[in-house]
């Protein structure tokens, strides 16, 4: 078996994202490429193999030296390696480690893209010295991974962790993207924070009224320059993510909840927000879980794939 070295493929809606990694955990080689959804994304597996195999040519690195790759995709993967519909790569039921595995002739295991980068961020960043968190990805979307003794919290069906669709509005007259009501992914995803602010702005003035192109980002930067409403905006979705982690926090009791994704590049104003937040919610035994932003960026997943690789070389031998 080899010096060790796994690979970790994190496919995205836009992108696909190749990483070589060392058993140390360092990033030796990686790659990036558009993910084609084409025909219901039927080139996305074979264009992901062959990319990785062209890294380890590139490397000078064969197939024996490498253990195997992990794979995260938009979607919740069961335990026999399968996905029933991933919605954003226009796929339906796909037997995604039997096919990787043939494609890259090696084992492969497949999980959730952000359970993915919880695994990442245990193994090698922000979460590297805790046995269990949580990671909550704020993009588009809202997507979570939980991690119990450095492993993946995956649950009957492989949709554990999916922190997004927490009901914490039932009052809510707006349909989330699920088909549900009040889900959390309404008011903290980066669409979320927007919605808060034109619903908002129907009522006040602001130095965002009349901004074709509104962002989570530009509502961040208005909070920063002291636009009442854009204060009021960071301040509710802070709100609801801080008592969403609470709940969460009061049911697991993680060391750390790690802030990742795009909304997270706000960094310490998001943050400590949500600090204060979750402070006001949580059962006081329960009050030491630390809330840390994240460390490994984008490539939280690529990172959590190769993890993902390494053990499942290690049940393997």
């Amino acid at each position: 078996m080899s010096s060790g070295y796994s690979i970790g493929i994190d496919i995205g809606g836009t992108t696909t994202k190749i990483g070589i990694f060392s058993r140390d955990g360092r990033l030796r080689f990686k790659a990036e490429i558009p993910t084609d959804k084409t025909e219901s994304g039927i080139r996305i597996l074979p264009n992901a193999a062959r990319t990785a195999m062209s890294i380890m040519s590139a490397g000078k690195i064969s197939l024996e030296d490498v253990v195997g790759a992990g794979i995260g995709v938009p979607g919740p993967v069961r335990n026999d390696g399968t996905v029933n519909r991933c919605v954003n790569l226009g796929w339906g039921v796909i037997d995604i480690e039997g096919t990787m595995a043939k494609l890259m002739h090696m084992p492969v295991k497949a999980a959730n893209d952000a359970n993915l980068a919880a695994l990442g961020e245990a193994w090698m960043g922000a979460g590297r010295d805790s046995e269990s968190l949580v990671m909550i990805t704020l993009g588009t979307g809202v997507g979570g991974g939980i991690i119990e003794g450095q492993k993946i919290l995956k649950g009957c069906e492989g949709a554990a962790g999916e922190i997004g669709h927490i009901i914490v509005n039932p009052g809510e007259s707006e349909a989330c993207s699920c088909g549900r009501h009040g889900c959390l992914e309404q008011y903290v995803s980066a669409k979320g924070i927007v919605r808060l602010a034109k619903k908002r702005m129907q009522y006040s003035d602001s130095i965002l009224s009349g901004e074709q192109r509104l962002s989570a980002k530009k509502i961040y930067d208005a909070a920063r320059l002291g636009d009442s409403l854009a204060k009021d905006v960071i301040d509710e979705a802070a709100d609801y993510l801080g008592r969403a982690i609470a709940n969460i926090s009061d049911i697991l009791n993680p060391e750390a909840v790690i802030l990742g994704g795009g909304v997270s590049r706000a960094g310490e104003d998001l943050r400590a927000g949500v600090q204060k937040s979750f402070e006001k919610y949580v059962f006081h035994a329960c009050k030491n879980t630390k809330i840390l932003l994240a460390y490994l960026s984008n490539d939280a997943g690529i990172y959590g794939g190769a993890r993902l690789a390494l053990e499942n070389a290690k049940s393997l031998a």
